[in-house]
């Protein structure tokens, strides 16, 4: 409507705003809110009582665009770390913070410290030791945490090559998702996923396995941020999730996602047989015969969840999941306006050149740029311009005649040559002694 308000919220304030929603309806309790949410009960407590005065704007925190209240300053920052250099270099976080308001009156608290510290590479977090490991239950309801893994196998036996199954379970029903692709990678990832949130939704949390395809092989110093500070290193698909307030949970060992390694066992053996007795071998057909099959082992395997209510967020629509499901690389635009990228030269149908520029892979294959906001298109220069060559000065070379005997040239050598032949002789000869 005209002159109605227009409020911006991020994914994690849409999830907010679900999960209290939820809860004023009386599907889950406080606690599992706040668990879900990753807060406090306490917090979720004030969460929900704006949201019931204010509407869906109680869930922005009043702090946005805002320094927060109690954020130490960068050169008492400063001065803490280079007390730490010169003074108390082999000294623990908790000391060290400890002797700092006691000598440096420069107040701080232990894990922030603990922080500044592994920022500056002065510190490094020691090893835990493992953890005995036990039974986990499963989740309480449907869409709260989903397992994902792929799987490499003769699903075809000797009727094709192989191939692999993108397989998603969900932790609380067993409810089985799958589709076949040639690979395992991101854009099969991302458009698996993009599938399943089509169909379901968006579920809580991911669990995961440490393959490069959901877990960057980056180490954390290796990333910065523009203030110099490290970061994260996230993968093409964990940065995508976290666009879209989806945690993902990495495992640590193939025991730990014992419920997908399991479905495998079953699927490695029923599966196969089933495509067996249809005939089928290549990836196209076994795609359009899956849903069949998934629904009738769903039926027979699935188990009630301990509640009935569904956890899944509205996913958004296709488009917004392509934008977000995508390849996204940071490339400088050149002053032809081109762009280098995978080993190929792209024209840009726009001036911007100097520019840092996002380059967005689809799963579809298309490809755009993206600046402020702002998308152009692009296209491959499949034929470079060839620089051009100074020409190559090619001398004419005249063939040799034979002279004929009778040439003057011929009798002026011989009369010549005889000359010469005579100033020798005579400078050979002896000159006669005088009397």
């Amino acid at each position: 409507m005209a002159g109605e308000d227009r409020v911006l919220m991020s994914a994690k304030e849409i999830k907010r705003l679900h999960v209290v929603e939820k809860y004023h309806e009386g599907l889950i309790g406080q606690i599992e809110a706040a668990e879900i949410l990753g807060v406090s009960v306490r917090h979720f407590r004030r969460m929900q009582k704006r949201v019931l005065a204010e509407g869906a704007t109680g869930v922005i925190s009043g702090h946005r665009g805002k320094p927060s209240n109690r954020a130490i300053q960068m050169q008492t920052r400063q001065r803490a770390l280079e007390a730490y250099r010169s003074k108390y270099y082999d000294f623990g976080p908790t000391l060290a913070a400890e002797k700092l308001w006691e000598y440096e009156s420069i107040k701080v608290s232990k894990e922030t410290f603990r922080s500044w510290l592994i920022d500056a590479g002065l510190w490094q977090k020691p090893k835990k030791k493992a953890k005995h490991r036990q039974y986990r239950q499963r989740k309480s309801r449907l869409g709260m945490m989903v397992q994902i893994d792929g799987s490499e196998h003769a699903w075809f036996e000797d009727r094709g090559p192989k191939s692999v199954l993108m397989a998603y379970i969900d932790d609380a029903t067993n409810q089985v998702y799958g589709r076949f692709y040639g690979y395992e990678g991101t854009i099969p990832a991302m458009d698996s996923f993009i599938r399943y949130a089509r169909k379901y939704g968006l579920p809580c949390s991911l669990y995961l396995d440490r393959h490069t395809t959901y877990k960057s092989p980056k180490k954390q110093d290796d990333i910065y941020d523009k203030n110099g500070n490290s970061v994260d290193a996230l993968s093409q698909f964990a940065r995508a999730m976290k666009e879209l307030e989806v945690t993902v949970i990495y495992a640590y060992s193939p025991q730990a996602k014992g419920r997908v390694e399991r479905l495998f066992g079953i699927l490695q053996d029923r599966l196969v047989k089933e495509l067996r007795l249809k005939g089928i071998s290549s990836v196209a057909e076994a795609n359009r015969y899956l849903p069949e099959y998934l629904k009738r082992h769903n039926a027979q395997f699935a188990v009630m969840a301990e509640e009935t209510r569904d956890m899944h967020r509205p996913a958004p629509g296709a488009s917004a999941l392509r934008e977000i499901l995508c390849i996204k690389t940071e490339r400088t635009v050149r002053n032809d306006n081109t762009i280098s990228h995978n080993g190929k030269l792209y024209q840009i149908h726009a001036d911007l050149h100097g520019k840092k520029v996002m380059v967005e892979e689809r799963i579809d294959g298309k490809m755009l740029i993206r600046h402020n906001n702002d998308s152009f298109n692009l296209s491959e220069i499949t034929m470079r311009p060839e620089k051009k060559q100074q020409p190559v000065l090619q001398y004419r070379t005249r063939k040799s005649i034979a002279m004929p005997a009778d040439h003057p040239y011929r009798k002026t050598r011989e009369l010549m040559f005889k000359r010469d032949q005579l100033k020798k002789e005579r400078k050979q000869q002896v000159p006669l002694a005088l009397p």
